[in-house]
């Protein structure tokens, strides 16, 4: 029996590690458009295509669609179920990032527009903590209120934020109701905004965060570092928000600034 030449093998298994290399690749591209469209809730009734017409519209194999499918039953966009097909269990709120900011107002049918209310978790003064007196340009352990809640979207959690806000602004949000989101929160108790900045990552779910959004400890979730200034530029409050990005999508459009050369 004559032994394999040494570069067929390494020729083989170059051969067998770029198709399992595409493989994964095919299913990665079927699974990111299928999460888009059931998010964006493209599916009349929540009704996936079947597996032929997925096959035929992605140019893929049936094993590829029904792995893109398993990742995202697994991540609980969708139900599958024997002779009745793939549902869409969930769709994601969409919101545009100038809103988030607080920078433009809602609009018609917006998240923003009160169609939010909270859980508040704590709201007391305390000693403002020495990173966020540094992040506000503050003297760490002068008094602050600490404002922490969960977003609730119907009954579903959506994002959790804890703010820390100055004196005196602090002093008029003491004891508005908090009835809807932070903007109208603030809106209510007669605190204009001058700025907002975020700075967005991601991280995997805490034991505590993820009980309080509903989601599997180690779940991906977005986070915000977000610092509010009044219209003089003075800072006066600094949020840590963690929001679910399979229920909450930031959306941003903005045109170029100039046309290019």
């Amino acid at each position: 029996m004559t032994a394999t030449r040494p570069w067929k093998a390494a020729a083989a298994g170059a051969r067998a590690r770029a198709a399992g290399a595409q493989a994964g690749a095919d299913v990665r591209r079927v699974r990111d458009l299928l999460r888009s469209a059931v998010l964006r809730g493209a599916y009349p009734g929540g009704q996936l295509p079947g597996e032929p017409e997925l096959m035929a519209a992605h140019g893929v194999t049936r094993a590829t669609v029904r792995e893109a499918l398993a990742l995202l039953r697994t991540e609980g966009l969708v139900e599958r179920r024997q002779g009745v097909g793939t549902h869409a269990v969930a769709e994601a709120v969409l919101a545009p990032l100038a809103e988030a900011h607080g920078a433009a107002d809602p609009g018609a049918g917006s998240v923003f527009d009160r169609r939010m209310r909270p859980r508040v978790l704590d709201r007391s003064v305390i000693p403002l903590p020495a990173v966020a007196a540094d992040r506000l340009g503050a003297r760490a352990g002068e008094p602050c209120l600490r404002l922490e809640y969960v977003a609730l979207l119907g009954d579903e959690p959506v994002a959790m934020a804890t703010n820390y806000v100055l004196f005196p602004e602090a002093e008029r949000l003491r004891d508005v109701p908090f009835v809807s989101d932070w903007y109208a929160l603030l809106a209510e108790a007669g605190l204009p905004l001058g700025e907002s900045e975020f700075v967005l990552g991601c991280l995997p779910a805490d034991a505590a965060t993820a009980g309080l959004l509903g989601l599997a400890e180690g779940a991906p979730v977005v986070t915000m570092e977000q610092v509010i200034r009044a219209p003089g530029g003075r800072p006066f409050d600094l949020a840590h928000i963690h929001h679910r990005g399979d229920r909450f999508l930031l959306v941003s459009r903005l045109p170029r600034a100039s046309a290019p050369r």
